[in-house]
């Protein structure tokens, strides 16, 4: 498939003085807080968060203690962004189908040393991760690399489309937790490996979810509206 590289992403954005230009815009705009939790200075990194609103992917590659390459849907490598996400390393994915690519991609990107980030919801909803796919477990038992959990608060308000864009000085809360590190298994993986690991890494980020709220008061938005027919 074209734009499909073997090894890490390039990522000329993420590594250029643009980098800091980029987070000092998005503070003026919003009121950005960050919480980097125990985000890990050097070495690979799976970050995995929640996924309420349309500018999650970009706030994690940008605002992210160290540059994020987060798996992206394949959409939206399509049109004016397309471009953008490719300057900036983002990993393309494939959703529908199994994406040999992209996880060729993430693990040369965490051997490398850098940082994979992942949304194991899937797709944008209510944040509460009922809804947790494998990726970020499968990504730690392949490598190794720790798994620091992430929560987006604000990026989407209730009653909103997933497609909605803060305003103006909208306040958005970024709050990374504790890392986690699985047990790094060698090929072959059972599914069951897969399965106890998953349950694992998605335990470690309810638990943050609750502390989180519980410690701020911050909540999430609920449930994307029903389209109208």
């Amino acid at each position: 498939m074209s734009g499909r590289v073997a090894g890490p992403p390039r990522r000329y954005l993420l590594d250029s003085p643009l980098r800091p230009s980029a987070r000092s815009l998005l503070r003026h705009y919003w009121d950005l807080h960050v919480e980097p939790g125990g985000f890990p200075a050097t070495g690979p990194v799976i970050v995995a968060a929640n996924h309420i609103g349309v500018m999650d992917g970009p706030l994690m590659a940008i605002m992210s203690p160290r540059p994020v390459h987060a798996l992206t849907k394949e959409e939206m490598f399509h049109g004016v962004g397309g471009a953008f996400l490719t300057q900036t390393g983002q990993i393309r994915l494939d959703r529908f189908h199994p994406d040999r690519a992209a996880v060729r991609a993430s693990l040369a990107t965490l051997e490398a040393g850098r940082a994979v980030g992942i949304f194991p919801e899937g797709t944008r909803g209510a944040g509460g991760l009922t809804t947790f796919y494998n990726g970020a477990a499968y990504l730690g038992l392949v490598t190794g690399a720790p798994i620091v959990p992430l929560l987006f608060f604000g990026t989407r308000a209730p009653g909103k489309g997933s497609n909605w864009v803060p305003p103006r000085g909208t306040r958005i809360d970024m709050v990374f937790g504790a890392p986690l590190v699985l047990d790094q298994v060698n090929w072959p993986r059972t599914r069951e490996n897969v399965r106890e690991a998953t349950d694992h890494v998605h335990k470690h980020l309810l638990a943050h979810l609750a502390a989180t709220m519980a410690a701020t008061g911050l909540t999430l938005p609920g449930p994307l509206p029903v389209p109208e027919d």
